[in-house]
């Protein structure tokens, strides 16, 4: 399945419907959730009953696709069904909450109710039931059937995101690589290849210094705070959309380049609350990167290999001496023993893709490792001397 994002302009009669069928949609989920707490056992098929009720109660439930309505009871057990993972996995979890006007966002056509059309390269428009036709930009072709189209709204923006049955693979290359994550260069490769770092909060940090100044001036209420929140808000959106695009083609470009990439497995929430650097690291977005770049691997048939993390800093690369601490102001790694003298990112590179051919010599033997491996000769003896280690 495909998700294209477009942007809708709609003029101010279809603002004002779409605010009110999202204000529709979050009271929907909210009586429902209010009828799910006072249930002693769980009855989905008597809270979907209420539609109807709800419609003969408050015929402003009827100013709104009924579809869409019904979705707003899937999201309401999607959201338990989350829950009940999470607590499976023993997270501290709490209950479902009611959505405030603030923390709602989105409207659901599922299957009917919509219909895009495309006038020409760009420009099109996109009928939803109960509102209207509203402006589209369509700024690349839509391919297959159309399932579903998402409505969301990111500060006073509106957005539709259309999802088709179409699938989207890309071709995986043929080298296999080793990748360490960082800040100082966001990635670096076994063969010392480093992409930088966007550092998106820090170059947009002035913009949102002043913003945030701007909007603690203002009186609550206000006419001038809400357009100052307006503006903050498009600050955070546009180092998201910053972001999101550099992800996206990092990954893309990863996957065309290996058939299998090791990288490390990192606790990432516990390396924002103990580290001094939490800020650069959330910027990071370490997790929506691994994210993405499994999803594109398991639809591009590439392999994406996880590593213990543990000590890929301090060991030696050519001979496998550990050091026992090394500061993070330290960028290069100097080894007493071999002396070899290597960046600390490239070193940890090369790490990764050794423990990863090591779990796959203790699996299938030297024969495969010496066939597969692009690694020098001096490495390959390294990883025999500490296979043993690993069993």
């Amino acid at each position: 399945m495909i998700t294209y994002k477009f942007r809708l302009y709609p003029n101010k009669e279809q603002e004002e419907k779409l605010e009110f069928t999202l204000d529709i949609c979050r009271q929907t989920y909210n009586t429902m959730l209010g009828e799910l707490n006072n249930q002693i056992v769980i009855d989905k098929a008597q809270i979907q009953a209420m539609l109807p009720d709800m419609k003969i109660c408050e015929p402003k439930f009827r100013q709104v696709y009924s579809k869409t309505l019904q979705y707003e009871c899937y999201r309401l057990f999607s959201n338990l069904s989350a829950l009940r993972v999470l607590k499976g996995n023993h997270k501290k979890i709490g209950r479902l909450r009611f959505k405030g006007k603030n923390w709602f966002n989105t409207i659901h056509f599922n299957q009917s109710g919509f219909k895009l059309i495309n006038k020409n390269k760009k420009k099109g428009n996109l009928k939803l039931s109960k509102i209207g036709d509203i402006d589209i930009r369509i700024h690349r072709e839509v391919e297959g059937n159309i399932k579903q189209v998402i409505i969301k709204k990111s500060a006073d923006r509106w957005w539709a995101c259309i999802q088709t049955d179409a699938k989207k693979q890309i071709k995986h290359g043929d080298k296999i690589k080793g990748y360490d994550l960082g800040i100082v260069h966001y990635l670096t490769d076994n063969d010392g290849n480093t992409i930088e770092h966007p550092m998106n909060i820090k170059k947009n940090e002035k913009k949102l210094k002043k913003a945030h100044q701007n909007l603690s001036r203002k009186k609550k209420g206000s006419n001038r705070r809400k357009k100052a929140i307006l503006r903050l808000q498009r600050n955070y959106e546009n180092i998201t959309n910053s972001r999101n695009d550099f992800l996206n083609r990092t990954t893309t470009n990863i996957i065309k380049e290996c058939k299998i990439v090791a990288i490390e497995d990192l606790d990432i929430k516990r390396m924002i609350i103990t580290s001094y650097n939490a800020k650069n690291i959330a910027d990071s977005s370490w997790g929506r990167f691994v994210q993405m770049l499994l999803s594109k691997a398991e639809s591009a048939g590439c392999e994406v290999v996880k590593v213990a993390p543990e000590f890929t800093t301090l060991d030696c690369s050519s001979c496998g001496r550990r050091k026992k601490k090394m500061s993070l102001s330290q960028r290069t790694y100097k080894c007493s023993k071999c002396g070899l003298k290597i960046d600390r990112d490239y070193n940890s590179a090369i790490n990764i893709l050794k423990r990863y051919y090591l779990n796959k010599y203790n699996r299938f033997g030297a024969n495969l490792l010496r066939a597969e491996t692009s690694t020098p000769l001096e490495q390959v003896s390294a990883m025999k001397r500490e296979a043993p280690l690993l069993k």
